[in-house]
């Protein structure tokens, strides 16, 4: 092609050298990236098998993802320094080169072949942590301005009514179906253990579907802001054995007798012995079990210092 007049002089080709260099330094910089988000830990201690499923998932994206970040940097970056203007050219055109169509086929292709991907998989998550299990127990769960109420229609006081409390205890390897609702502002129910959230929407009850699969007490909080008190509005799952639940459940009032029904998976504990957990299933006793990676990242549990009756508290309106 020849040159225009008042154009730049076209650059000398691509050595393969060169493009060898740049190459490799985009797998190492690929690689050592790869390795560093898989060894930070993003998340607090998972404690339901759903939560293994979507940290799969995300780890997934980040071997996925890595690799594109560094490739598309790479050719800015090398683009950026290899046609950068030189001394003497500031009033001079570019010369007029025309688009690679085969390129930009390949460039279009493949990205959208590996986000559909990413999206079937993503689908496949969703639908498997939805699931409904054998066995399975219902929560209902009730946001109010400032404060989570947790009713288990399964069980009742002496009364006959629904057990109701201020913070949530769960039997281990149960799977539960959470019921949830908000009597005034919308919230969002978030439990990060277990990697899931759901809005609480006034008229509306929403939900999802969790398995605790591991002992400790983890916080659960709410992420819409709803109000000058949302940054108070958290309290504590507390998960604990079948023995342990059932005293719990003794000691609102329940006659029966939990029974666990279904297959216990292998025990996880969060730091604690799990006999050390029965003298803290009781109202007002908040749990002191961490595990030694979430004191270390920071996620610890919130306990309000004591749990009454609904009954008692005023709510606000």
């Amino acid at each position: 092609m020849e040159e225009t007049r008042g154009s730049t002089p076209h650059r000398p080709p691509i050595s393969r050298v060169t493009v060898v260099r740049v190459v490799g330094l985009g797998v190492v910089a690929a690689g050592i990236g790869i390795v560093i988000g898989l060894v930070i830990p993003w998340f607090p201690p998972a404690a339901a098998t759903q939560a293994h499923t979507i940290d799969t998932l995300y780890y997934v994206l980040i071997i996925v993802t890595v690799p594109v970040f560094v490739l598309v940097t790479s050719v800015v970056l090398f683009s950026a320094w290899r046609w950068r203007m030189r001394p003497g050219e500031e009033r001079l055109d570019g010369p007029p080169i025309h688009g690679n169509t085969q390129l930009e086929v390949i460039w279009t292709a493949l990205p959208a072949a590996l986000i559909a991907a990413l999206v079937v998989y993503a689908a496949i998550v969703l639908h498997d942590i939805g699931v409904k299990k054998p066995g399975e127990i219902t929560v209902g769960v009730i946001g109010q301005q400032w404060e989570w109420r947790f009713t288990y229609p399964e069980y009742h006081d002496a009364q006959g009514q629904p057990i109701v409390a201020l913070q949530l205890y769960l039997p281990l390897d149960r799977p539960v179906n959470f019921k949830i609702n908000s009597v005034d502002v919308i919230h969002t129910f978030w439990v990060p253990a277990f990697r899931l959230q759901e809005d609480a929407v006034p008229g509306i009850t929403t939900g999802f579907r969790a398995t605790p699969d591991r002992l400790g007490s983890y916080p659960i909080i709410c992420t819409q802001l709803c109000g000058y008190g949302h940054s108070t509005m958290r309290t504590t799952l507390h998960i604990v054995t079948a023995a342990q639940f059932n005293t719990w459940l003794s000691e609102h009032g329940y006659s029966g007798t939990y029974t666990q029904t279904t297959s216990a998976h292998t025990r996880r504990t969060s730091g604690s012995a799990a006999s050390g957990l029965l003298a803290d299933a009781r109202p007002g006793g908040a749990h002191t079990a961490r595990s030694s990676r979430s004191s270390a990242s920071g996620w610890t549990a919130y306990a309000p210092a004591a749990e009454t009756h609904p009954a008692t508290k005023e709510g606000s309106q």
